[in-house]
């Protein structure tokens, strides 16, 4: 997945610079204000996914002993910044440019230069754009895309897709707002657009904070994990009862697994041990991503009375 997260970023990359270059040198001969609010919105996502780039390369370091787990979440943590940085700097200057050029609407000059920008913006954004929804859909098997988006582990696929949708729109946005402007003389058509691809970016940003604030907290692994961990446990013959199966994904390939059993009362101390081994391996063989397990053995009874005292202990 990473190696797909990583082209996705490149393509964008590459696209969002060249069109950042463009959407600038055109806003400067026209004047347009949808067209500067592109030329932001594009320097926004440049710097987004050399953001990304660098929570991939925190996020690959090995474990410490102040991060005995490792930086997986490097990369949850940089995706949430992206969508804070979409939020305030590229949502909040293209409304403000398209206020101020509503509030002092002056005519467009050399308006072809803008449909000949737009024209290539489109075509490298549709390259950039159709590179991260081929890896998206690879990556996400046979749910949709909406349940694959709030399912995945890995935000920084969705996040590039994400991004590069919100260009398209953004692209229709300043297209109509420029052809309407020169249609009816009115350049106030043009500042409005502004206001469309803020809002546009504005949706976009709280959308992806919303998806990567449950990564970054700490989600669990998926449920068809977890309804393999416990049917191992339950098929387990030295198994009385299952307590608890708690499960966290440390990053986008490395799930923390942490069990609480009762063992059966017969059992030697050596014969314990032997059974935890033995779990330990099964439930890593599970999927690539259980990096870490933990078994704990515990009395159902005790179990109980510490989760009602921690229960009790969080309404105080």
């Amino acid at each position: 997945m990473a190696a797909s997260s990583r082209k996705a970023i490149y393509a964008a990359l590459i696209g969002n610079t060249l069109i950042a270059v463009t959407k600038f040198v055109a806003a400067a001969i026209t004047g347009s204000a949808a067209m500067l609010s592109e030329g932001v919105h594009s320097l926004v996502d440049t710097g987004n996914q050399i953001l990304l780039l660098l929570g991939m390369k925190r996020a690959a370091r090995p474990p410490s002993p102040d991060f005995p787990f490792g930086h997986g979440k490097e990369v949850y943590f940089w995706s949430f910044v992206v969508a804070i940085l979409i939020f305030g700097l590229g949502a909040g200057i293209s409304i403000y440019q398209g206020y101020q050029h509503i509030v002092h609407a002056e005519p467009l000059q050399n308006v072809v230069v803008n449909y000949v920008v737009l024209g290539l913006a489109i075509l490298f954004e549709a390259g950039a754009f159709s590179v991260a929804f081929r890896e998206f859909s690879a990556q996400k098997g046979k749910l949709g895309y909406v349940e694959a988006v709030r399912r995945g582990k890995d935000p920084l696929l969705f996040v590039v897709l994400f991004e590069d949708g919100a260009a398209m729109l953004g692209l229709l946005a300043a297209s109509a707002g420029i052809a309407l402007a020169e249609a009816t003389g009115n350049p106030v058509f043009d500042g409005a657009a502004s206001v469309v691809i803020g809002l546009i970016l504005a949706g976009t940003a709280i959308w992806l904070a919303y998806e990567t604030q449950g990564l970054l907290i700490g989600e669990s692994a998926a449920g068809w994990i977890v309804a393999r961990i416990r049917r191992v446990l339950s098929e387990d013959p030295d198994v009385k009862t299952i307590n608890e199966v708690a499960t966290l994904h440390m990053g986008p390939e490395f799930i923390l697994v942490t069990v609480s059993v009762d063992f059966a009362t017969d059992l030697s101390a050596d014969e314990v041990e032997s059974c935890v081994s033995r779990l330990t391996q099964e439930i890593k063989a599970i999927d690539p991503s259980v990096r870490r397990v933990f078994i704990e053995a515990e009395r159902r009874e005790d179990h109980r009375r510490e989760m009602n005292q921690s229960v009790a202990d969080a309404t105080d």
